[in-house]
């Protein structure tokens, strides 16, 4: 399972071309279009994680279905599942070691798509700043969903630039200005313990 969602995480960030994973020099990624660099090797990882996954029912049945004394469906069974769940999980970790060894990451494309994205995810903080300064929550909260649902129609229909930031700056019932709102767009607001969790993974590896 969590072969699979780690291997899904990256294919969607690839999709949003924040990530890529190890392509080689003469590799193709796709016989009817030459641009696309499909992560094949997540793409099967994915594949045979699902095949592992199915393999957990199989034992299930197998010991369900026994009589006073085991027999041969039990061993036959045995000599199908065991090895191919063991080879399936190899072959999924070979995958990952070699992505994780070898991942390309682009950090001013994750820095273009957050900026786009963090006035929106800033929204609660938003919320709890203006009901602090003695505002109604659910005026609001009703201020903030009006807002953010019409800058994103604007930005997909006639394909204007979000301006989350500035809308809420010019509405009065909103009691904080551009600098204020600045101020809570602040990154390190919204990373938790990612950076100390990161520090004592990489020191817990270099202990190994």
């Amino acid at each position: 399972m969590s072969a699979h969602k780690m291997a899904t995480d990256f294919r969607l960030l690839a999709h949003m071309e924040e990530i890529e994973e190890p392509f080689g020099k003469k590799q193709v990624g796709s016989s009817a279009m030459p641009y696309k660099k499909n992560p094949m090797r997540c793409e099967r990882v994915c594949s045979l994680a699902r095949y592992l996954l199915s393999l957990v029912e199989n034992p299930k049945y197998t010991a369900a279905t026994q009589w006073m004394e085991r027999t041969l469906d039990d061993s036959a069974n045995r000599r199908l599942c065991i090895p191919e769940a063991f080879l399936a999980a190899d072959a999924i970790l070979l995958l990952l070691t070699h992505v994780a060894k070898h991942l390309e990451v682009y950090p001013k494309v994750i820095e273009k798509n957050l900026q786009r994205k963090l006035p929106f995810l800033a929204t609660e903080r938003i919320l709890m700043e203006c009901v602090k300064r003695g505002a109604d929550r659910q005026t609001i909260h009703e201020s903030l969903r009006q807002h953010c649902i019409e800058v994103t129609q604007s930005s997909k229909i006639d394909g204007v630039e979000m301006d989350l930031i500035q809308r809420l700056a010019d509405d009065p019932a909103i009691p904080l200005n551009r600098e204020d709102l600045h101020k809570l767009l602040d990154i390190k607001n919204f990373v938790g313990r990612a950076p100390q969790q990161v520090t004592e993974y990489l020191k817990l590896l270099r202990s190994v």
